[in-house]
């Protein structure tokens, strides 16, 4: 059976989607994958991407969030 194992959860302040991530491992084998699950209402998206993935999307929201900083 596949291991998936919550890694956390957060909840949008406009439109209440609920996301959460979550560590995917196989029982076949292969590499883990990082699981997003999107929730609006009852509909749900859903990602599994490798670790190179999450590294550039991470990189590219870390970009746009710093970028909403207020100057100082």
């Amino acid at each position: 059976m596949d291991q998936i194992r919550s890694i956390g959860k957060l909840k949008a302040p406009y439109g209440g989607q609920e996301v959460e991530l979550q560590h995917v491992d196989y029982e076949g084998g292969g590499m883990p994958l990082l699981r997003i699950r999107i929730r609006e209402r009852s509909r749900f998206t859903i990602f599994d991407i490798d670790a190179s993935m999450a590294e550039q999307w991470a990189a590219m929201m870390l970009d746009w969030a710093r970028s909403q900083a207020p100057s100082e």
